[in-house]
């Protein structure tokens, strides 16, 4: 819950619906299991890539949804994460920029879990 938009529902549901962190290899197959990276569509010489592809657990996706749309529209402290998003939600459109938070918002909390860390409001490096 340190996460800025994650609140105690959102992570409830996060680790109920993850159960085990192990099973996944790295940080960034979550994102792909919940069903927020880009679906494609192949067939002989055309590649297009498509909207989210939908093919994981609908209600996580919604409470991911719903924390980084909190976390953009409602937040009022800044973060790096934040900046991040703000920055694709200028270019690309805010909705896009919603789901695209939402999948790094599952990345960092599967990386949170693991390392048992805090999340980091800037960017810097600690130094070791």
């Amino acid at each position: 819950m340190t996460t800025p938009g994650v609140g105690p529902v959102v992570a409830l549901t996060y680790r109920a619906t993850v159960d085990v962190p192990a099973r996944f290899r790295n940080s960034k197959a979550v994102g792909a299991v919940f069903g927020l990276t880009p679906s494609q569509h192949q067939s002989g010489e055309i590649d297009r890539i498509g909207s989210i592809s939908k093919c994981g657990d609908a209600m996580m996706r919604t409470m991911l949804f719903e924390a980084a749309q909190a976390m953009l529209m409602r937040s009022a402290k800044w973060s790096w994460l934040k900046a991040w998003a703000m920055k694709i939600a200028r270019h690309r459109g805010m909705k896009k920029a919603i789901v695209a938070l939402a999948r790094r918002l599952a990345v960092i909390m599967h990386r949170i879990w693991v390392d048992g860390t805090e999340f980091r409001w800037t960017r810097e490096v600690a130094a070791a």
